[in-house]
């Protein structure tokens, strides 16, 4: 089985905003945000969920980036669902 992939990622410089679909039982659609900030140890990519002050602006940025994503796709799925009850299917 392979590693879940994000629905959709920001990266700016250093951080990154995966965000994460998840549905339960019933069919409920919700959205999780990571945001690690990644980092070379060596020749390994790592990340981390500590962030520098100068980290801080960034990831603002990104989460709010996020949450735009978010709203727009929730959006879309919510037209689409009533394009698709008004149609009989």
């Amino acid at each position: 089985m392979g590693k879940k992939r994000p629905t959709h990622e920001i990266k700016l410089e250093k951080i990154r905003a995966a965000i994460w679909a998840n549905e339960s039982k019933q069919g409920k659609l919700w959205f999780n945000v990571t945001v690690p900030r990644l980092y070379k140890e060596d020749d390994q990519w790592k990340d981390t969920s500590s962030f520098g002050r100068d980290d801080l602006p960034i990831v603002n940025k990104a989460i709010d980036m996020a949450y735009g994503w978010i709203l727009r796709r929730e959006r879309k799925l919510e037209i689409e669902r009533r394009e698709s009850a008004r149609h009989g299917g």
